[in-house]
């Protein structure tokens, strides 16, 4: 599971305002230019922390405390990126002193819940594999094969000639024996390829 897009939210905590903003980076060197872009956008916060995470098995793990107090901060960030269960993720909070002290251990619940609240609110995406196949068939039958397609499969292009020709993308293979049978075996479906497609995840 991965990100959709760029998302940011703030959280206050005793008139201090923590802004935490988040983007899928997939390596050290986008995680870094992110983390530079948060520091021009906020010249005037007292902290940039952030924490991030990448690889296939989340092997790049990286956290600052960028002036807390040593633990306060990037490391409560960087768990809260793992329990999240996201990958290749970056998480930068901004934080603007209210003039009320948290402690460390405020601090520490302060940074785990901007991020956590932050990638709870955020879209994102699952990476799943997929079969894309085409189909062509006939006018009578766009009705039916529109209405056994529609929750199975994902159309991706529909052309009308002399024929009707829909590319679909589908995870269940027995949909493709249901339109053997619903055409009785006059349109075979062709399979293209196998790939990874990014779902929305509800």
């Amino acid at each position: 599971m991965r990100l959709k897009e760029d998302f940011h939210h703030t959280i206050v905590i005793e008139r201090s305002e923590f802004i935490c903003y988040v983007r899928k980076c997939l390596d050290e060197v986008q995680a870094k230019a992110f983390i530079q872009e948060i520091r021009k956008l906020h010249p005037e916060a007292n902290h940039h922390c952030y924490a991030y995470i990448a690889g296939q098995h989340n092997e790049l793990q990286r956290s600052n405390d960028a002036g807390e107090p040593g633990g306060t901060a990037g490391v409560p960030m960087l768990e809260s990126l793992k329990l999240s269960g996201l990958q290749d993720c970056c998480a930068v909070t901004v934080r603007y002193f209210g003039g009320i002290k948290l402690g460390a251990g405020g601090l520490v619940r302060a940074y785990s819940r901007s991020v956590s609240e932050t990638l709870k609110l955020a879209p994102k995406v699952e990476t799943i594999q997929m079969d894309r196949y085409t189909l062509t068939f006939s006018y009578d039958l766009i009705g039916k094969l529109d209405y056994l397609l529609k929750d199975q499969a994902d159309i991706v292009a529909k052309e009308y000639g002399e024929q009707v020709v829909y590319e679909f993308l589908t995870t269940n293979s027995s949909l493709i024996e249901k339109i053997q049978e619903l055409t009785s075996g006059r349109y075979p479906c062709r399979w293209l390829a196998r790939e990874l497609v990014e779902k929305d995840c509800g």
